[in-house]
């Protein structure tokens, strides 16, 4: 009797210790950095909130009351068309969804529908919450928005009605401050307020997949002048981004590489 005991104890050791079931490993946290390819002229009076490049046009959300505005044209030179945000709304991020543009407000609780040929503005959607990211994913047939929590919340791309939730975390961690979205594929990017971080998250549980080190962009000289990093755009059939931040001089087209400690400028 005493033998069997002993067996069995060796077996649950060997299962994951008297019966309970083994702890499910999580898969490491990518660590990347940005390659710098190009660099673009960008506004400096530009307070970005959103990116996003579509059939080599750039739409650009800027944000602060009395200077919000949407903006579309090619990357790197002035924009070919503007459309201004009246007072008292704070322009944040926005994503192209067919022959429309969602553009959110920071704390004014309202979803603004534009024409993408235009820019006029078809209608506003009401909202609970802050307004910080936004992004469309096609293949799933929704939007996914921040708050600058650790929760992104999915809306229908019609309606802009929620359709769920779900919060981002990686070893146990919540990531907070999500800011910029950019979807790309199944994958979602969003920038890290006050940081120069962007974090790439599977949507389907709010996994962290990896860390993006976007640091040393910008001179000492120029970041004197500038605000934050806040802007990523996927430039369509490539592997690059381009990235810029509110008030900054230059936007970058980069391609992400694995983390070796520093900035690479080609």
């Amino acid at each position: 009797m005493r033998i069997i005991s002993v067996l069995l104890a060796v077996a649950a050791v060997a299962t994951g210790c008297a019966g309970t079931p083994a702890q499910e490993e999580t898969a490491p946290v990518e660590q990347l950095r940005v390659r710098v390819e190009a660099e673009l002229p960008h506004d400096t009076k530009a307070f970005t909130q959103g990116l996003e490049l579509r059939d080599g046009t750039l739409y650009e959300g800027t944000g602060l009351v009395g200077r919000s505005s949407l903006r579309a044209g090619p990357p790197g030179e002035r924009p070919e068309l503007t459309a201004e945000l009246p007072s008292p709304l704070f322009g944040e991020g926005i994503t192209v969804v067919d022959d429309r543009i969602w553009q959110l407000t920071w704390q004014n609780g309202l979803a603004i529908e534009w024409d993408r040929e235009r820019l006029t503005e078809r209608r506003r959607v009401p909202y609970q919450g802050e307004g910080w990211g936004l992004c469309h994913q096609p293949g799933s047939g929704r939007l996914v928005m921040s708050d600058g929590s650790a929760r992104l919340t999915f809306r229908d791309p019609r309606t802009f009605a929620e359709l769920g939730s779900v919060t981002v975390r990686a070893d146990g961690r919540e990531y907070g401050q999500l800011n910029e979205l950019e979807c790309v594929g199944d994958e979602v990017y969003a920038n890290v307020w006050h940081s120069d971080r962007i974090l790439r998250i599977d949507p389907a549980d709010g996994s962290v997949t990896a860390e993006i080190d976007a640091s040393g962009l910008l001179t000492a000289d120029e970041r004197d002048s500038a605000d934050v990093l806040n802007g990523i755009a996927a430039v369509p059939g490539s592997d690059q981004f381009l990235l810029t931040g509110k008030l900054w001089p230059k936007m970058f087209r980069v391609t992400l590489v694995p983390a070796d400690g520093r900035v690479i400028h080609k």
